[in-house]
């Protein structure tokens, strides 16, 4: 049976799990790709460090990725070590040699994805990144293959394990953000520094990664509106529940209305508890998939962790290795809509407001003036008083785009009955 080399960037959790799978699979491996799949080297950023890898010796190792991916015996890629640079710049040399390359790399793809895919397309090679976006969910390659025939119309995805573990935890034992989040670090499913995480970073490249193999238009990472969950608050949970729903951290891809446009965005929102995405649960992910021929279609599991996302890399891997030995390429990447990101302004959502507002007659009124005068629809109201002269009142909206509701609200501040707005969330799912 004939070999293809295999050069591993980056041996963090990732990476050891990859080279670990490789040795201990290896018939199996081999009997799917046609060929045996062999580390060729490994590269790290210090050979010191001790490794317990089983068919890894120290000779392997090297902290000279840059040679290791221009070697003349690699055949197949495989890049875990994150971030933009070296990352871009190892790929790009490996391609450009001849080598196939599969990558876990969420932000370089959602930053540059066309210049890799353009580069591999340049030199006749794969690029495959399934474990970029959901870990073990088979999610990049039913897209892109299953539904080519098919015309999606959106995306809906809980793509970020971490702020879906916080705000689980967050409705189902009434933990404050803190304390949720203090937990999942101690369990392993946050950093040290969450920042990427809470703050919406890291679905926003997935979500950025989804959209333009979803709707074949280039979309990055800088065009996604993002919004985190460190704003959240028990009484927005509490909210939540009170409808029936559930507050997510939801990375959204959609048509414009004339199909002409693409709206891209990650933010918490209330989600009925009704929808299939509002039972995932801990640090699970999901994505809910709507297509024109095939409906609604939905994708679930882990969507991180070292084996999670090492299985991921491996099926690329074996795909690559096929289409090496059969002398073929996969998928290439598709911009033909070449469609244009809409600004979050123009996109139609519904809003979930509450007011701290004074108890007398006429304050809801008024508030409602606030609503026509912006043209945005009242769904429910609810008014539960708070102290003598003192109440909170919750109104949900109907659609609107994005733009009027925000100004609804910039309006509703500017009542003198209104004394402060305690909290704002988009509704989705209906």
């Amino acid at each position: 049976m004939a070999s293809l080399r295999v050069a591993l960037l980056g041996c963090g959790v990732v990476g050891t799990e990859v080279a670990r799978l490789l040795h201990e699979h290896a018939d199996d491996l081999a009997a799917r790709a046609g060929a045996r799949l062999e580390l060729a080297g490994i590269a790290v950023r210090r050979t010191g460090r001790v490794r317990d890898i089983p068919g890894a010796g120290p000779e392997l190792f090297t902290t000279d990725a840059r040679a290791l991916v221009e070697r003349d015996d690699v055949d197949l890629v495989v890049e875990v070590i994150g971030g933009i640079e070296p990352a871009r710049g190892l790929l790009l040399a490996a391609m450009q040699r001849g080598a196939s390359v599969v990558t876990a790399n969420k932000a370089l793809l959602a930053e540059d994805g066309v210049t890799l895919h353009t580069a591999a397309e340049k030199h006749g090679v794969d690029l495959y990144y399934e474990a970029a976006v959901a870990g073990a969910i088979p999610l990049l390659r039913p897209l892109r293959e299953s539904l080519a025939g098919d015309r999606i119309k959106r995306v809906l995805g809980i793509v970020n394990g971490t702020t879906n573990y916080v705000l689980d935890r967050m409705d189902s034992e009434g933990s404050s953000f803190a304390e949720a989040l203090e937990e999942a670090q101690s369990l392993g499913y946050a950093e040290a520094d969450p920042t990427a995480d809470i703050e919406g970073f890291d679905a926003a490249a997935k979500a950025a990664i989804l959209a333009g193999i979803a709707f074949h238009s280039p979309v990055v990472a800088a065009d996604v509106h993002r919004e985190g969950i460190a704003d959240v608050t028990a009484a927005d949970v509490a909210s939540a529940q009170a409808m029936n729903a559930v507050v997510k951290l939801l990375a959204i891809c959609e048509l414009s209305p004339d199909g002409q446009g693409v709206g891209v965005r990650v933010h918490p929102a209330m989600l009925p508890r009704t929808h299939p995405l509002a039972s995932v649960r801990g640090a699970y992910n999901a994505v809910f998939v709507e297509a024109e021929a095939a409906g609604r279609l939905m994708f679930y599991g882990p969507g991180a962790g070292g084996a999670p996302t090492a299985s991921a890399v491996l099926g690329d891997l074996v795909t690559a290795a096929r289409n090496r030995i059969g002398d073929a390429v996969g998928p290439r990447g598709s911009w033909y809509a070449d469609r244009p990101v809409r600004p979050m302004g123009e996109t139609v959502t519904r809003y979930h407001i509450s007011l701290d507002v004074d108890d007398r007659p006429g304050v809801l009124a008024a508030v409602a003036a606030v609503f026509a005068e912006h043209d945005v629809s009242i769904e429910t109201v609810r008014q539960r008083a708070e102290g003598p002269d003192d109440a909170e009142l919750v109104i949900v909206t109907h659609q609107a785009t994005d733009d009027a509701l925000a100004a609804t609200v910039d309006g509703l501040t500017r009542l003198d009955t209104v004394r402060a707005v305690l909290s704002v969330m988009r509704v989705e799912g209906e």
